[in-house]
């Protein structure tokens, strides 16, 4: 039997299975972008596919504390429009 690989919401901090969760990457030039595919280069982080565990992500800033960078308000608005 295969295993599933696990990642960790970085809202409510639950692991999950990959397909369970959207990815959002961090490509080397320093863009951040959502990867719908799962498997685009660069730092990848995990978020649920529910508003509450976002907006506890965002209330934290753990996506921008993962990255190092400071996350544009466009990415916030992207992934609340795909959950």
């Amino acid at each position: 039997m295969k295993k599933l690989p696990l990642r960790t919401c970085m809202g409510c901090g639950e692991q999950k299975t990959k397909k369970e969760l959207i990815r959002i990457v961090k490509s080397k030039d320093g863009k951040i972008s959502i990867d719908k595919t799962g498997k685009a280069d660069g730092r990848g982080a995990y978020i649920c596919d529910n508003a509450e565990c976002l907006n506890k992500a965002i209330k934290s800033k753990r996506i921008e504390k993962n990255f190092e960078l400071k996350i544009p308000d466009e990415i916030y608005e992207e992934l609340r429009k795909t959950m």
